[in-house]
C-alpha cells in the first residue's frame, strides 16, 4: 500500500477530549499535530471537554449540555437548554440512565458537516460510534472509524464488579450505548485499532471482520518524556494514572497493594487523576486508611507529569484491561521502571519476556504488592527495567509513525469509496 500522493483534507471527530489525562485528548492532540507535520490539513470536531490542539490545528466546538462536567457531572439541564433535536436525544437518554454523550456528538458533527462535504476528503471517528456517523457517509463523506478498544469490555468488568444489584442494574443501563456501538462498528468499511489485543476483542464483541481493520499503535514523543536527571526521585514513591474511577483501570487492586506494603515500608502513591466522590477508590482510600500516602494530581501541564516520573521509584499499570495504554509508555520513554499487569493489551505493549517492566497477573493485589517491593528492594533492577523500557519505546512508537500508518489507511478507505 503507497500513501496518497497528495495532501488530504481531514475531519477529525473526538467526543470528548481532556488535554492532560485520559487517551482520547493525548490522541486527537498528537496525531493532529503528526498529520499536520506531513502535510494534511487536519480541523478537529470536538466536545466538551475540548482537546487542546497545535495551533495550526482549527477545532470545532460541538457545544454539548455538559451533563457530565467535572464540577457538576450528572446535572439535569433545564428546558430553555434544549435547543436542537441532538439536544433532545442527549437529555432523552440521560433520563433513562445511558450514556448520551457518543450519540449525541455524532448527531451534532453530522449537523457540522452537512454544509461542508466537499471540504473535506475523509472524516476519522475517534470511538464515538455514534449513529451520526451512517448519517455523514450517506452525505458522501467516507468514514474511517478508530477504536481504542471496544466499550463492551468495560461493560462486563463493571458488571461483574458492581457491589450491589441496584449498581449492577444502574451499569446495564449506563452502558446501553455499547449496543448502538456495536451496530455501528459492523457497518464501517474500515476500522482501525491500536493493538492485535484490542482487534481480537473488537471481533469478538463487535462482531467486525477482521479483514476490514488494521492495527496502527499509538505514539509517544521521546524528546518530552525523557529521564530527567536532576529531578530527585522520592525514595518509596509510586506513580500511576487513572483518568477515570472505572473497574478496567485496576486502582482499587494498587490500592490494597499500596496498604500490604505501608505494613513493612514507607511507601506512597501519586494518582494522575481526579479522585471520584464516592467512587470505588475514595471507598477503597478511607476503609484502607489510605489519606495520608495517596495524592491526585489534575490539570498539569506534561512537563510536570514527566517530572513526577523522574520523582518516582516505579510507576505502576494495575490495569484489568487496556487497549494499549498510553501511560505505560509514557512511563517508559520517561525511564522510570514499570509494573504493569497482563490486562489485554499490555504484555503486547510493554513487553512480555520481564526485560522491560515487571508482570504481574490483573486483578491480585497481592500480587502487585509483592512485584512492587522487588523493585522497590533492587536499584539495579529499577536502572535496567527503566533503560530497557525507554529503548522499547524509542524503537517500537512514536507520533510520526502514528500518523503515516493512519495515513495509508486512509488510503485504502479512499480507494474503497472511489470504487463504490
Amino acid at each position: 500500500m503507497t500513501l496518497p500522493d497528495r495532501p488530504l483534507r481531514i475531519a477529525l471527530l473526538s467526543y470528548r477530549g481532556k488535554p492532560h489525562c485520559g487517551g482520547q485528548g493525548v490522541y486527537i492532540r498528537h496525531l493532529s499535530k503528526a498529520l499536520t507535520d506531513l502535510g494534511h490539513h487536519v480541523e478537529v470536531f470536538g466536545g466538551q471537554p475540548y482537546p487542546e490542539l497545535d495551533e495550526r490545528v482549527p477545532l470545532h466546538e460541538l457545544e454539548s449540555l455538559d451533563i457530565y462536567n467535572d464540577h457538576f457531572p450528572g446535572r439535569v439541564p433545564g428546558f430553555w437548554e434544549i435547543k436542537s433535536w441532538p439536544d433532545l436525544a442527549e437529555v432523552a437518554q440521560f433520563s433513562v440512565g445511558t450514556f448520551s454523550e457518543p450519540l449525541a456528538f455524532s448527531l451534532r458533527a453530522w449537523q457540522a458537516l452537512k454544509p461542508r462535504v466537499g471540504d473535506f476528503d475523509l472524516v476519522q471517528d475517534n470511538q464515538t460510534l455514534g449513529y451520526g456517523l451512517l448519517a455523514i457517509e450517506r452525505m458522501g463523506l467516507p468514514v474511517l472509524g478508530t477504536i481504542h478498544h471496544p466499550i463492551t469490555v468495560d461493560r462486563r468488568l463493571e458488571i461483574e464488579h458492581a457491589r450491589t444489584l441496584m449498581e449492577q442494574i444502574g451499569k446495564r443501563r449506563w452502558y446501553a450505548f455499547t449496543k448502538m456501538q456495536t451496530r455501528v462498528a459492523r457497518r464501517l468499511k474500515r476500522i482501525i485499532t491500536v493493538s492485535e489485543s484490542s482487534l481480537i476483542d473488537i471481533h469478538r464483541d463487535h462482531k467486525v471482520p477482521p479483514e476490514r481493520m488494521m492495527v496502527v499503535p499509538v505514539g509517544v514523543d521521546p524528546h518530552l518524556f525523557k529521564p530527567l536527571p536532576d529531578v530527585a526521585t522520592v525514595p518509596g514513591q509510586l506513580i500511576t494514572t487513572a483518568s477515570a474511577d472505572v473497574t478496567l483501570k485496576g486502582l482499587r487492586y494498587l490500592l490494597e497493594a499500596l496498604a500490604k506494603l505501608r505494613t513493612e515500608r514507607d511507601v506512597s502513591l501519586v494518582v494522575i487523576g481526579k479522585p471520584k466522590e464516592g467512587g470505588v477508590a475514595a471507598d477503597t482510600i478511607d476503609r484502607l486508611g489510605l489519606r495520608d500516602a495517596v495524592s491526585f494530581v489534575n490539570g498539569v501541564s506534561d512537563q510536570r507529569i514527566v517530572e513526577l516520573y523522574s520523582e518516582s521509584d516505579l510507576a505502576v499499570v494495575p490495569s484489568l484491561y487496556e487497549g494499549f495504554s498510553l501511560p505505560a509508555i509514557e512511563a517508559m520513554a520517561s525511564g522510570t521502571p514499570l509494573v504493569s499487569t497482563t490486562g489485554g493489551a499490555l504484555p503486547e505493549v510493554v513487553g512480555a519476556d520481564g526485560e522491560t517492566a515487571l508482570l504481574v497477573p490483573p486483578g491480585d493485589s497481592g500480587a502487585l504488592a509483592a512485584k512492587i517491593a522487588v523493585g522497590l528492594d533492587d536499584p539495579a533492577l529499577r536502572a535496567r527495567i527503566g533503560a530497557a523500557g525507554r529503548q522499547r519505546v524509542i524503537d517500537n512508537w512514536s507520533w510520526r509513525h502514528t500518523a503515516i500508518k493512519t495515513v495509508e489507511q486512509y488510503g485504502i478507505r479512499l480507494e474503497m469509496a472511489d470504487r463504490s
